[in-house]
């Protein structure tokens, strides 16, 4: 989902117990190609702080209300990732 000029996603992992694998991978290493349509940059991942997520967990929730439910299935929080463009 978009939040300005940059992306937000949600490594719910369908309200499993682990992190789903691709964020452990942008954990190890946050230098990413995205691809929005026919468009594909370079862009940087990272785990938004504390004081960022609840507004952007909110924003999601509000486009898939199923990511509520997913968190209320699993013991550990569901990171949010925030994707900016590399400069």
């Amino acid at each position: 989902m978009r939040d300005g000029e940059r992306y937000v996603l949600a490594a719910s992992n369908a309200g499993a117990d682990r992190h789903p694998a691709w964020y452990l991978n942008l954990t190890a290493n946050p230098d990413v190609t995205i691809q929005i349509g026919r468009e594909t940059f370079p862009a940087t991942a990272r785990t938004s702080a504390p004081e960022e997520k609840p507004r952007l967990w909110e924003l999601i929730v509000a486009a898939v209300p199923s990511y509520r439910d997913y968190q209320e299935a699993t013991g550990r929080e569901i990171p949010v990732v925030i994707v900016d463009r590399a400069s």
